[in-house]
C-alpha cells in the first residue's frame, strides 16, 4: 500500500508518495520552484491566497505522477501537514471569502493583548495555555471587526490544512490539536473554550466537526478523484500543523523529547505531559498530535519568524552568484564572533519570544575596513542560532531540559556553520535524521488509516545520519552575550 502526504508550507508544497511496508519515499516533488507569493499591503500583514496552495497541491502531484513510479490507485491514504495559525473563511457553498490571513501576519497583535487582559492572564494561561495573541482566534477578530460584512457570510472556520482537505473531500473537519494552536481550546474543561468565544462574540457554529488528529476527516470525491487519478473514496487520516508533523516526522512523540526545524521559520518544540505555559506566553503549548484527555502530550512550541527567510534574504542581496553551499565556505573561512559583527534576525512580523514585539533585522558594528561579504554571511548565520539560545533559556525555564535535540538534516541543518553555532550555543548535541514534511505527513495517515499498529512502527526504519555534539561552548558564550547586551538595549528602546 502507498501513502501520500502533503506539506502546505509558506514556500512551496511538497508531496511524497511513501510505501507502507518499508516506510521510504516512492518519490516526491516541491512546487513551484521560487518562493510562493506572500501578500502584505501594510507593514506586519501577510496573505496568501489558499487557491494557490490548491493549486500548487495539484501541480506537484502532477509532477510525482509523471515520474511513472507508482500507480495512483494505489495510495491507500493521504496525510496532510500544513503551515501553523492561518486563518481559512469559507461560506456555506465551501466557497473561499478572503485571502487567508497566515501565521507571520502582525495585525492582530492588539487584539490579542486586550482579550489577554480581559479574559486574565491566569485565566488564559492556565486554560487556553497562551494568550490569545497573534494567534487564528484574534485573526478571526480582526476580520469580525474590520470586514463585518464579509464576517456575517462566513460558514465555517478553517487551517491551511483543513481547507486542502476539505478541496479533496468536501467535507470540513478539524481537531483539538488545531483548536489549541487557535489558541480555541480550553485544556481544563476538555472543550471549545465559552470565555473566549464569548469574548470574542464568536457562534460555535462556526468551528467544524471534531475529529482526532489520527481519524478520517473525509474521503476524495469522485470529481476529484478523476481529475487526480486517485481512486474515488480515498481517506484523509491525518491532518496536522507543520511543528506537530516535524516531531511526528522525527518520532519526537514522548516526554522529554525535543525536535528543531530552521527553514523559512525556527521551531524548537518539546513534548511535555504537564499543562505547561510560559507566564508570558513567549512559548507557547499546544495539543500535540498524540493528545488525549487521559494522556496528555503537549507541544511546548518556540518560534523565532525570521530564520531560513533571513538566510535567503541575505543570499538574494548579497551573494545571487553563489550557492548556500559557497555561501556557508565563505562563512567558514571567517573566524567565531564574525570579528565583532552581529546580527539580530528578528525581520518577519511580530516575535512571539520578545513578547510579540516588531524589532526588524539589525546589523550591529559594522566595519567598512575590516568586515565583506563573508563576515555578513557568519554574522547572520550565528545571529540566528543565538536567537534559538534565547528562546531556548526561556524554555529551560520552563522546564525542558532535553540531552539532545532531533532535526532534520536540511535548511539551515545543512550548515555546518549553523550546526556549530547551534549546538555551541544552546550546549546541547543535535542528531540528524533525513526526515521530510511531506513523508511524516505520509507515514501520519498510515497510523491514522491503522495501516501501522502504532505510531513507533511507522518510524522504525528512521535512521540517525549525524550527531553533532558542542566542542566550543566557551567562545560561543561570549559572542552570545555580546549579541545579548544588543538585544536587550533594542528591546528597551535604547538604540
Amino acid at each position: 500500500m502507498l501513502l501520500l502526504g502533503i506539506d502546505i508550507g509558506t514556500s512551496s508544497i511538497k508531496v511524497a508518495v511513501v510505501d507502507s511496508a518499508t516506510q521510504q519515499v516512492v518519490t516526491s516533488a516541491q512546487f513551484p520552484d521560487e518562493e510562493s507569493l506572500i501578500t502584505a499591503i501594510h507593514p506586519g500583514w501577510a496573505e496568501q491566497s489558499p487557491e494557490m496552495w490548491w493549486e500548487h497541491v495539484q501541480q506537484a502531484f502532477a509532477i510525482c505522477k509523471a515520474s511513472g513510479k507508482f500507480n495512483p490507485r494505489d495510495i491507500s491514504s493521504i496525510g496532510i501537514a500544513y503551515q501553523m495559525h492561518g486563518l481559512v473563511l469559507v461560506d456555506k457553498h465551501q466557497n473561499l471569502l478572503r485571502d487567508s490571513i497566515i501565521w507571520c501576519d502582525s495585525r492582530a497583535v492588539d487584539l490579542g493583548n486586550a482579550a489577554f487582559d480581559a479574559l486574565g492572564h491566569e485565566f488564559s494561561l492556565s486554560h487556553l495555555l497562551n494568550s490569545p495573541g497573534n494567534f487564528t482566534a484574534s485573526k478571526l477578530a480582526w476580520v469580525k471587526q474590520n470586514e463585518p460584512e464579509l464576517y456575517d457570510t462566513i460558514d465555517k472556520i478553517m487551517l491551511p490544512g483543513d481547507f486542502i482537505a476539505m478541496k479533496l473531500t468536501s467535507q470540513i473537519t478539524t481537531s483539538i490539536s488545531a483548536l489549541s494552536e487557535g489558541i480555541f481550546w480550553d485544556f481544563q474543561t476538555n472543550s471549545l473554550s465559552a470565555e473566549l468565544m464569548e469574548y470574542y462574540g464568536f457562534s460555535p457554529s462556526l468551528i467544524p466537526e471534531i475529529k482526532p488528529v489520527f481519524a478520517e476527516h473525509g474521503r476524495v470525491s469522485s470529481a476529484i478523484a478523476a481529475q487526480l487519478g486517485l481512486k474515488e473514496g480515498t481517506p484523509v487520516t491525518y491532518k496536522a500543523g507543520d511543528q506537530p508533523n516535524n516531531a511526528l516526522s522525527l518520532n519526537v512523540l514522548e516526554p522529554g523529547e525535543v525536535a528543531a526545524t530552521a527553514g523559512t521559520s525556527g521551531v524548537i518544540y518539546g513534548v511535555s505531559d504537564q499543562l505547561t505555559y510560559d507566564d508570558q506566553s513567549r512559548v507557547n503549548t499546544f495539543a500535540h498530535v498524540n493528545y488525549a484527555e487521559e494522556q496528555k502530550r503537549l507541544g511546548v512550541l518556540l518560534c523565532i519568524n525570521g530564520t531560513g527567510s533571513l538566510n535567503r534574504w541575505t543570499k538574494n542581496l548579497f551573494g545571487a552568484a553563489l550557492s548556500y553551499g559557497s555561501m556557508n565556505a565563505e562563512a567558514k573561512k571567517v573566524k567565531i564572533g564574525a570579528d565583532g559583527l552581529r546580527v539580530l534576525p528578528f525581520g518577519n512580523g511580530a516575535e512571539r519570544m520578545l513578547n510579540n514585539r516588531l524589532v526588524g533585522v539589525h546589523f550591529q558594528n559594522i566595519d567598512l575596513n575590516l568586515h565583506s561579504q563573508a563576515h555578513l554571511f557568519r554574522g547572520v548565520q550565528e545571529g540566528i542560532a543565538f536567537s534559538f539560545r534565547y528562546g531556548f533559556d526561556i524554555m529551560r525555564a520552563n522546564g525542558m531540559s532535553p540531552s539532545v535535540i532531533r532535526a532534520g538534516k536540511a535548511n539551515l541543518f545543512l550548515s555546518d556553520l549553523f550546526l556549530e553555532a547551534f549546538v555551541n550555543s544552546t550546549g546541547v548535541p543535535v542528531e540528524l535524521y533525513e526526515n521530510d514534511g511531506s513523508v511524516g505527513a505520509a507515514l501520519g495517515s498510515g497510523i491514522g488509516a491503522k495501516t501501522f499498529s502504532t505510531a513507533s512502527e511507522a518510524f522504525h526504519n528512521i535512521k540517525c545520519l549525524q550527531v553533532v555534539e558542542p566542542t566550543v561552548t566557551d567562545a560561543y558564550e561570549s559572542v552570545y552575550q555580546e549579541w545579548l547586551h544588543l538585544l536587550n538595549k533594542q528591546l528597551n528602546n535604547k538604540i
